[in-house]
């Protein structure tokens, strides 16, 4: 504890650090705030019907995403993933499209392009989202709506204001990662989900010691137990790699040597970190619009993708995890250009020819790590629905792994990394490691 306090002491006494710190503070703090702005015209009163809605199932999942706000009407309903699933469509695109693929090798202008393009589909799937939530809106709380207001004229601006309180969370986002600390976005989604852990976790307390049967206050020990041990194998999945060892030729200038050294290129077990999760999930919303907005003849299949805990939904949360794990690990890590960059340096892999040699080492590598970290990940993913099983509670089992805990894992590992990377450049020791010191940090 005094370690930790001392360090705390360390980052505040970095004036950059400091100032990222605050900042990153003081957007999300804006954020949390707005996510209780309710739309004008709306009694939040009113939206019982709405909030008994995103209790449970997929429903739950998409308010946990909102921070809460979906099911309190907020000027920030829509939340973030539109944006993510724009950038899903232009991920797809940058493969399969040549003059998006054209956009990736252009360097900073091309990603500027992208990006533009990016925004400018987010708000076209906002100017759709949002009248199909206002729809939900009036059938599940139309008394909330002030008299003397129709629906009709209460739409129009309602859409505008949808749209601009997404893109504004955005643009949070933007500034969050420019000028604080960490990926914004992901930190936007992860103060979302940490914002339901109190509530979940006192809903959970109260109801083993309200119930019959279960165990009760001994049944809640274990839960906890069994949550730390989640925690501690996510963790460890995050972090988790697989040293290559690269030697670099010897070369003598004068009197002195230079290179000769064996470094290890570290490729994670989970290189993808947590973009798989969230666009696997942002995927497992499309039958939930197509349900909620369809007749009631609705395929029961579509019915089921509804529900967090069926057999269909969960075997179709695994395949896009798996497929979106091989696909962001594709993109994220070019093994040719890694080879090429070792020939350039004039580094090789020990038993392994320099080239294309090396390019198809690394992949076969790359290969045989993903698949069982992309299995294991999976396998968290789905197991709130194990924890349904055994009657825990819908809002706090979605932290026995899933979506939540693996975000918040990934983006907590993130921001902490990023901290650290201030602090040893200025001589001060971490925040993740106590046996890291500045005199005993490995280079890779």
């Amino acid at each position: 504890m005094k370690k930790f306090i001392e360090t705390l002491k360390n980052c505040w006494k970095v004036e950059d650090l400091r100032q990222r710190l605050l900042i990153t503070i003081l957007f999300a703090a804006i954020y949390r705030f707005g996510s209780f702005v309710v739309l004008p015209g709306i009694n939040p009163a009113l939206l019982e019907k709405l909030q008994s809605q995103t209790a449970g199932g997929l429903m739950s999942l998409l308010d946990m995403f909102s921070g809460g706000a979906f099911s309190h009407a907020s000027i920030f309903a829509l939340g973030i993933m539109p944006y993510i699933s724009a950038s899903i469509v232009m991920q797809l695109l940058a493969v399969a499209v040549p003059y998006f693929q054209k956009l990736q090798r252009e360097g900073e202008s091309g990603t500027k392009k992208i990006n533009w393009y990016t925004r400018a589909l987010t708000v076209f799937i906002l100017l759709f989202q949002a009248p199909m939530y206002l729809t939900n809106l009036k059938a599940q709380a139309a008394g909330a709506l002030a008299s003397g207001i129709t629906w009709t004229a209460f739409a129009i601006p309602a859409t505008v204001i949808l749209a601009a309180g997404s893109m504004f969370i955005l643009w949070l986002g933007e500034r969050i990662t420019d000028k604080g600390v960490g990926n914004g976005i992901s930190l936007i989604i992860m103060l979302g989900i940490i914002a339901r852990l109190p509530q979940a976790f006192f809903q959970e307390l109260t109801s083993r010691f309200e119930a019959i049967t279960g165990g009760g206050f001994v049944m809640f020990i274990v839960e906890i137990i069994v949550l730390y041990l989640v925690v501690c194998a996510a963790i460890l999945l995050v972090q988790g790699t697989r040293q290559v060892p690269v030697q670099y030729a010897k070369k003598v200038v004068g009197n002195k040597q230079y290179g000769g050294a064996r470094q290890y290129i570290p490729l994670k077990l989970f290189a993808a970190n947590v973009m798989p999760i969230i666009f696997a999930q942002a995927l497992m919303f499309i039958p939930l619009a197509i349900v909620q907005y369809s007749t009631d003849s609705a395929s029961s299949i579509l019915q089921s993708m509804m529900n967090t805990k069926s057999l269909p939904y969960n075997i179709l949360y695994v395949i896009l995890i798996i497929a979106f794990t091989y696909f962001y690990t594709a993109i994220t890590l070019n093994p040719t250009q890694m080879a090429e960059d070792m020939k350039r340096n004039n580094g090789f892999i020990p038993g392994v020819r320099p080239g294309k040699d090396t390019a198809d080492y690394i992949d076969t590598i790359m290969s045989r790590i993903t698949l069982p970290g992309s299995l294991f990940i999976a396998f968290i993913a789905i197991m709130p629905a194990f924890a349904g099983f055994l009657h825990v509670q819908d809002a706090f089992g979605q932290f026995f792994g899933g979506t939540s805990l693996l975000i918040l894992v990934g983006v907590v590992i993130d921001t902490l990394q990023q901290i650290e990377s201030h602090l040893m450049m200025r001589h001060y020791d971490g925040l993740l490691n106590s046996g890291h010191t500045r005199n005993s940090v490995s280079a890779y």
